[in-house]
């Protein structure tokens, strides 16, 4: 039986190496649009800016205007409910990193592009994998809304005393 297998894995390997040829162009624009964001990462590393993150925010589509209360309060209710059980409004690490000093640490629209957006931004971001090392989880895409971002980055600035 055991004769009778090798010849047909031997034409089996012979086929798929086969059909695995470089026929031009062609083959190398297609293995390029498969690519994961993250080996498309790994190939272009200049394309990504540490300072803004990745995603739709920048400093042109985010401006910071003078606290807003009511904002930062439902911040604070959607971050209760999305945000608090791995986050602590202190320096104090829990799951993930304390709240207290972000917004002194990062830019708004880096903040907002890595909580809509936290899934490439962990994959490329020198500072969040550094951080991801000392926490050992990755944080999980909450799914938030932009307004909902806007809100929870209005409620960090509340906590960081923003005036």
């Amino acid at each position: 039986m055991k004769k009778k297998i090798a010849p047909i894995l031997s034409l089996a390997f012979m086929i798929v190496l086969s059909s695995c040829g470089n026929s031009g162009n062609t083959g190398a624009v297609t293995e390029k649009a498969i690519a994961s964001p993250a080996q498309n990462a790994a190939q272009e590393p200049a394309a990504y800016d540490p300072k803004r993150g990745e995603g739709k925010f920048d400093e042109t589509n985010v401006k910071l205007e003078a606290p807003d209360a009511a904002r930062a309060g439902q911040g604070k209710a959607i971050a209760q409910t999305k945000c608090f059980s791995c986050h602590k409004t202190t320096t104090e690490k829990l799951v993930g990193p304390g709240w207290k000093g972000v917004t002194e640490r990062r830019a708004p629209h880096w903040i907002l592009n890595f909580i809509t957006n936290p899934d490439p931004m962990i994959d490329k971001d020198p500072q969040v994998q550094a951080q991801l090392e000392l926490c050992l989880v990755r944080m999980p895409n909450q799914n938030l809304s932009e307004d909902e971002a806007r809100s929870i980055l209005e409620f960090m600035r509340q906590n960081d005393g923003a005036k």
